[in-house]
């Protein structure tokens, strides 16, 4: 029998800068091979294709640590090219010594359109969520907040290349409710959302919102574990049971554009809650910090990724949020990250209490 959950989960939708890739182009039938059994073997077949540089080993190392295969030569040629543009823009933005630092992770080798091909969805509009119904109190809010060490945030996963990260966003909110009720973890299914939630405005790996994913849930009979509905990163047929419901939303809570005052209140005393914002071009390379810029794009209602804030803070006089994301737990040294955004678009929390 489902256990019936209202939580508080919430989705601000930000504008900010930033944007990852993930794309590894992998070939089972490899005329060269990338991945071999030592790092001089893989430096020798890269060097020979592209000639012998500091760069060029650079990128010979990079692929020997996140195992990459490439189809041919002029495919290694390619992403030689495409990792040598992204190093100069890391190495650039280093040397300005701003409020946080980029690095070298599994997408440097992805051009931008790539990355938001593969790991972002298109853009949603979000102007139906101007006006929200969380409550203020007047109880003084702590200076730091983060729900890690409470040990109910669930573990980082990863969406692959769907753009998905609406239902990563949606279920670790409601896993980090279900931990803080029952005092256990849990991990609840992304795929179901992806195949079953479209009547809802949702596009599966093309795209949604949290706050739409918790309707789906709260009017469809619940949401099933990731065990009974496993994730395959895929547009599929819904095969959903509400006799394997684990959860069940019964009521939302909104947070009004821009207000990131609500925001803080509900990160601070009831859980962590879902955002939404834009991602732009950068962001892939984030490495450690503070987080932010004043990029974004056209529309202040468009969002085309979500997340979980799970707490946030100060840090060199710069407040932040702590994010935890979707794309793996390697894509930074820990399994959050630290956030300024830039500029609201607009903020729907979400609130689900047991």
């Amino acid at each position: 029998m489902a256990r019936t959950l209202l939580l508080v989960v919430g989705v601000l939708i930000v504008f900010v800068a930033g944007a990852q890739a993930g794309s590894e182009f992998l070939a089972e039938e490899n005329p060269i091979r990338q991945v071999v059994d030592g790092l001089h073997e893989l430096e020798t077949s890269i060097l020979r294709i592209v000639g012998e540089s500091r760069r060029a080993l650079s990128f010979a190392r990079f692929a020997h640590r996140y195992g990459k295969r490439y189809e041919n030569a002029e495919e290694i040629q390619r992403r030689f090219q495409v990792f040598s543009e992204n190093l100069k823009m890391i190495r650039s933005h280093n040397k300005k010594g701003l409020s946080y630092t980029m690095g070298v992770n599994e997408f440097s080798d992805m051009t931008w359109d790539e990355f938001r091909k593969h790991r972002l969805g298109a853009a949603q509009n979000c102007s139906a969520t101007t006006r929200g119904n969380h409550k203020l109190t007047d109880v003084a809010l702590p200076e730091l907040k983060d729900w890690r060490e409470t040990g109910i945030v669930s573990p980082v996963k990863n969406q692959g290349h769907c753009g998905s990260c609406w239902t990563f966003s949606t279920t670790g909110a409601l896993e980090a409710a279900y931990a803080q009720a029952f005092g256990k973890g849990i991990s609840l299914s992304e795929q179901q959302l992806v195949d079953c939630a479209g009547a809802f405005n949702n596009f599966g790996c093309n795209g949604g919102l949290p706050s739409q994913a918790f309707e789906y849930i709260k009017y469809n009979g619940g949401l099933e574990t990731e065990d009974a509905y496993p994730y395959t990163g895929k547009d599929g047929l819904c095969k959903y049971s509400s006799e394997n419901a684990a959860v069940q939303v019964v009521d939302s809570v909104n947070i009004t554009l821009g207000a990131e005052d609500e925001l803080r209140h509900a990160v601070a005393f009831v859980r962590p809650v879902s955002v939404a914002f834009e991602v732009v071009n950068g962001f892939r390379a984030y490495k450690g910090g503070v987080y932010t810029s004043t990029k974004c794009g056209s529309s202040p209602m468009d969002v085309n990724h979500a997340v979980l804030a799970v707490g946030y803070g100060v840090e060199n006089g710069i407040p932040y949020w702590l994010i935890k994301n979707s794309w793996g737990a390697d894509w930074v040294t820990m399994d959050t990250l630290k956030w300024r955004w830039a500029r609201t678009c607009v903020a729907l929390l979400v609130h689900h209490t047991l």
